[in-house]
């Protein structure tokens, strides 16, 4: 199955995050692509005002326009994440959708983990703003190709993982925004890790630059990657607004599962949670 992840650069301005995510959702279709995976919040990033004031409901254009550039394309799109505003709820949902080949959506998975931390002195604190969801979600391709749906700070808490890889994932998607000091520290590590541990293929589309806010200044890190189950990356995005492909060996990665059997040679009755956790 050949893959990409689409990187870009987006802002308050819906319209052209629009322009931006549709040239390079089409680029990489033409690439032969048969899923494309966004990054959070394309269609809209920038101050909490500015997510506030983008955020739109599923059936909004930032969705009406994945669903038809899906069908249009013929492919499996994972239209990254967008602000959700839902009917009744105070706080916004950061929300991936994925939109099969026919336009009809397939699965939504609403981000589990605020990125309430201090990066470098900034202080972010989603929890003020957004809601987090529940439900962890795993979806099928067109071809039957199992997807484990997550979004950015996710990354970071290996169970999440580790249950959508025994609940059947193959591939792990991950839409991001990281900050540039943790892209540059943390992100392949923990993008080779996830892959590692689950013998799944991970491919993780990040924002990339600036995004027109601030100050302090809001940027993300770019570096894009496709891993495959054995920790190789298999595509790097250059530092600009873009899109990497790959082909993921779906063959190679059961002998891989067979061979060394980690999610096979587990021993959930030996493991014990703390009954707290402390920071």
């Amino acid at each position: 199955m050949r893959v990409a992840a689409v990187q870009l650069t987006s802002t308050a301005d819906f319209d052209a995050n629009l322009e931006q995510a549709d040239r390079l959702t089409r680029a990489a279709a033409a690439d032969g692509a048969q899923l494309v995976v966004l990054p959070e919040k394309w269609s809209a990033l920038g101050t909490a005002e500015a997510l506030v004031g983008g955020a739109q409901a599923i059936d909004g254009p930032a969705i009406t326009w994945a669903r038809a550039a899906a069908r249009e394309l013929g492919i499996d799109l994972v239209a990254g994440s967008i602000s959700e505003r839902v009917p009744g709820e105070q706080r916004l949902r950061n929300t991936s959708v994925h939109v099969g080949p026919d336009g009809e959506l397939r699965a939504t998975y609403r981000k589990v983990h605020m990125f309430d931390v201090v990066v470098d002195g900034i202080v972010y604190h989603e929890s003020e703003h957004e809601q987090a969801g529940e439900e962890l979600v795993v979806s099928a391709t067109a071809g039957g190709v199992e997807l484990g749906l997550s979004i950015c700070y996710d990354i970071r808490f290996p169970e999440l993982y580790r249950i959508l890889a025994i609940r059947g994932a193959r591939v792990f998607v991950v839409p991001a925004a990281f900050t540039v000091p943790t892209t540059r520290d943390h992100w392949e590590v923990l993008l080779r890790a996830r892959a590692i541990e689950d013998q799944a293929f991970v491919v993780a589309a990040n924002q990339i630059g600036e995004h027109d806010c601030g100050p302090p200044a809001l940027r993300s890190g770019g570096r894009s990657m496709i891993v495959d189950p054995w920790g190789i990356v298999l595509a790097h995005a250059p530092d600009r607004a873009c899109h990497i492909v790959a082909e993921l060996d779906l063959e190679a990665q059961a002998r891989i599962r067979q061979d060394l059997p980690a999610l096979a040679n587990r021993r959930p009755n030996a493991y014990r949670w703390p009954a707290e956790v402390r920071a």
